[in-house]
C-alpha cells in the first residue's frame, strides 16, 4: 500500500509553502518498490533493472517529496556531472541538502581503504575554508536556488583531537568567518554531547549558521537537544536528522532493518521530537527554512515513518 495518499501529499505541499522540508536520507532503495516506486518504470526487456532504477528513480521520488539529503557528497567533493544528472530529474522548487565532504570535517581519518595513505592520520586540511569554498561550494553555485541545507557533520572527536572544547569552537569560528552564510543555508551537526553548550549556540548565531538536531546512537536524543536550544532561538535555517536509536550502532541497524520494506520498531520519542521541531520552526514570523530528514535505520522504513508524522501533524 502506498503510504502517501492525497492528503499526505497536500500536507507536504503545505509544509513546503511554509519553508519546512520533510524528506529522506538518500533515495535509492529497492525496498521502497510498491510504496514510493512503481517497478514497471524500471523494466528492461521485461525484467527489473537495478541500474536503471538507481539512475532514474529520483524523478519518481520528486513526485512526492520536495527535498532529499544527498549522503554521497560526504564521501567525495561534488562532481559537476553528478550534480547535473540529479538536478535535471527534479522540478525547480526541489531542494537538495548536502553533507559536506568529510575531507573538511574529519579531524583524524579513520582506517578505511577510501582514505588511502591518509588512513589513521590527522587531517591536514581540517576546516580549511579555502578548500571548502573552491572544491565544495563552487561546484554547487550553478544550483544555488535548488540547494537546501549544507550540513557540516563532524565525526566524533576522540581524546587528543582537542585539549578543550573551546579549541574546536575557535577553529570553527575561523572557518565560518569567510563563508557566505547569509547566501546559503549552513548548519552544524555534532557527535560530541559535551560541545552542546551555550557558547556553541552563541557562535552559530554570530555567523548566521544553524544546528542539526540529530537522533544518533551516541548523542542525546534530538528532543533533549531541542531543550538545550529550541530552533526559534537560532537565527538561521536549522535541520533535524533522524538517524539511529540512541545506543544502537549503525551496523546493527543495517543488519536488523534491511531491505527497509517496513517499520520494524517504532521510536515515538524521535517522532515527537520531529513534530516539535517542525512546529517550533514554523512559528511566525521566523521566515526561515527548516529541514527534516528521516533515515531507514531509525525504524526500518523512512517512508512509513514520515507518513506517520504527517498523520500526526493533523493535516493529513
Amino acid at each position: 500500500m502506498h503510504p502517501f495518499p492525497q492528503k499526505a501529499h497536500n500536507t507536504l505541499s503545505e509544509l513546503q509553502a511554509d519553508g519546512l522540508y520533510l524528506g529522506t536520507s538518500s533515495w535509492k532503495y529497492p525496498g521502497w518498490l510498491g510504496q514510493l516506486y512503481d517497478e514497471q518504470r524500471y523494466l528492461t526487456r521485461r525484467k527489473f533493472s537495478n541500474a536503471r532504477f538507481e539512475r532514474e528513480c529520483l524523478a519518481e521520488y520528486a513526485e512526492t517529496f520536495s527535498s532529499v539529503c544527498v549522503d554521497a557528497s560526504y564521501y567525495r567533493f561534488p562532481d559537476p556531472r553528478f550534480l547535473a544528472s540529479i538536478h535535471e530529474q527534479v522540478p525547480e522548487d526541489f531542494r537538495f541538502s548536502h553533507k559536506v565532504t568529510d575531507t573538511i570535517t574529519t579531524r583524524h581519518f579513520p582506517n578505511l581503504p577510501r582514505h588511502g595513505a591518509h588512513s589513521g592520520k590527522r587531517n591536514p586540511v581540517f576546516l580549511d575554508s579555502a578548500i571548502f569554498l573552491n572544491s565544495f561550494l563552487e561546484p554547487l553555485r550553478p544550483y544555488q536556488d535548488q540547494t537546501g541545507l549544507l550540513i557540516l557533520e563532524f565525526t566524533r572527536f576522540r581524546k587528543g583531537d582537542f585539549e578543550r572544547g573551546r579549541d574546536f569552537l575557535e577553529m570553527l569560528d575561523r572557518f565560518l568567518a569567510p563563508l557566505p552564510t547569509r547566501e546559503w543555508d549552513f548548519a552544524i551537526e555534532l557527535r560530541n554531547p559535551s560541545l552542546l553548550r551555550p557558547e556553541y549556540f552563541d557562535l552559530l548565531n554570530r555567523h548566521h549558521v544553524g544546528h542539526v538536531y540529530n537522533h544518533w546512537h551516541r548523542m542525546p536524543p534530538s528532543g533533549e537537544q531541542i531543550d538545550l536550544c529550541p530552533p526559534d532561538q537560532l537565527e538561521a535555517a536549522c535541520g533535524m536528522r533522524l538517524l539511529l536509536k540512541p545506543g544502537r550502532a549503525y551496523k546493527e541497524a543495517v543488519e536488523s532493518f534491511q531491505p527497509y520494506e517496513r517499520i520494524q520498531e517504532e521510536r515515538p520519542e524521535a517522532r515527537q521530537a520531529a513534530l516539535r521541531f517542525l512546529r517550533t520552526s514554523g512559528k511566525k514570523p521566523l521566515k526561515r527554512k527548516a529541514y527534516v530528514y528521516v533515515n531507514n535505520r531509525l525504524e526500518g522504513n523512512s517512508l512509513q515513518t514520515i507518513a506517520a508524522l504527517l498523520s500526526q501533524i493533523g493535516k493529513a
